[in-house]
């Protein structure tokens, strides 16, 4: 089980009449776009298709998933991709000049989870001194358990960090390989189901707002220069859905499930959406002109920064343009 076959948590919220409207968009316009196969990152992406949002705006996609951020970063330094869409680790790229962020889908609040196995010894932080924890690194896993080790007194050189792919890690940890794993949703069913006497030890939530995390949609540097019609599409369409999914949570994991996570349960969809922190467009709207968006994306890009040992990354105010959004909503 891969992490196609896994969800995550994300959301949305719709826009509806609230929000007034260009004509409708004739011209088709096709985009090459990169993103995780997670609720968190493509939940706004699938329901707007499904509402049809993306298809008024002139928007067709062509659409390649992607099991984690590297490598959907990877094919778009590659030329292969003109969009992308993708969870925290956007401020690790974005910081070393890999394109532009745009727009920004949700907070990854409680979707990032450290758990221990108690019959291998590890009932709490401190009992992590010295044991050997999975994770995947440069991701919001890998954020997330240096804040949560830090926050519990305890460094992050006191523990031996095992990186690989969140299906490897979370597989060792079950199989008794290493005691714990720094995961991200939905790979936390999958302990849950094998291993009933694992525990969680904390998630994210413990730590927002301070430590929040945001994932959202980056362009090519040279597309996004010339591409900012298509881009404001990109936004009144994602906006559609997001508002979408923020008033009708319900529907829109009923929706998801039946449509694109088979594999998973509506409890399942509905618990990954609750995983993360959406607001409407509108309430997006007040925190990119307040500046908290470039805020929480600059904390994730100084973790990043600091743990590679680099200086003289692009700040936040820089690869993220606030400007495009408010120009549309």
């Amino acid at each position: 089980m891969n992490r196609r076959q896994l969800l995550t948590g994300a959301a949305g919220v719709a826009v509806g009449a609230a929000l007034p409207r260009p004509s409708i968009t004739q011209t088709r316009t096709k985009i090459r776009l990169g993103h995780l196969h997670v609720v968190a990152v493509d939940g706004q992406i699938l329901t707007g298709l499904d509402r049809g949002a993306f298809e008024k705006r002139g928007i067709d996609f062509e659409r390649s998933e992607f099991n984690t951020g590297p490598e959907v970063f990877a094919a778009m330094a590659e030329g292969r991709l003109d969009v992308l869409s993708a969870g925290g680790v956007i401020s690790n790229y974005l910081a070393l000049g890999a394109g532009r962020a745009f727009l920004i889908n949700d907070i990854e609040i409680a979707t990032a989870q450290l758990w221990v196995r108690p019959d291998q010894g590890v009932r709490t932080f401190a009992d992590l001194k010295g044991r050997r924890v999975a994770t995947t690194t440069k991701t919001t896993a890998h954020i997330f358990l240096h804040r949560a080790l830090r926050a519990n007194n305890i460094d992050p050189s006191d523990v031996e960090l095992v990186n690989g792919s969140m299906a490897d890690a979370v597989a060792s940890f079950i199989a008794g390989t290493v005691p714990a794993v720094a995961l991200w949703v939905p790979f936390n069913i999958r302990v849950r189901e094998a291993l009933p006497d694992a525990i969680k030890l904390v998630d994210a939530s413990a730590f927002y707002p301070q430590s929040a995390v945001v994932g959202g949609w980056v362009a090519r540097t040279d597309y996004y220069n010339d591409n900012k019609e298509i881009l404001g599409n990109i936004i009144r369409a994602w906006a559609d859905a997001n508002d979408y999914i923020v008033r009708n949570p319900a529907a829109a994991a009923e929706a998801l499930q039946k449509n694109h996570y088979r594999q998973a349960s509506v409890s399942d969809i509905a618990e990954a959406l609750k995983a993360q922190k959406m607001f409407t467009s509108r309430e997006w709207r007040r925190l990119y002109v307040d500046g908290t968006v470039a805020k929480w994306l600059q904390q994730v890009s100084d973790f990043f920064m600091t743990d590679a040992g680099i200086t003289g990354a692009k700040p936040a105010s820089e690869y993220f343009d606030p400007d495009l959004y408010l120009s549309v909503i």
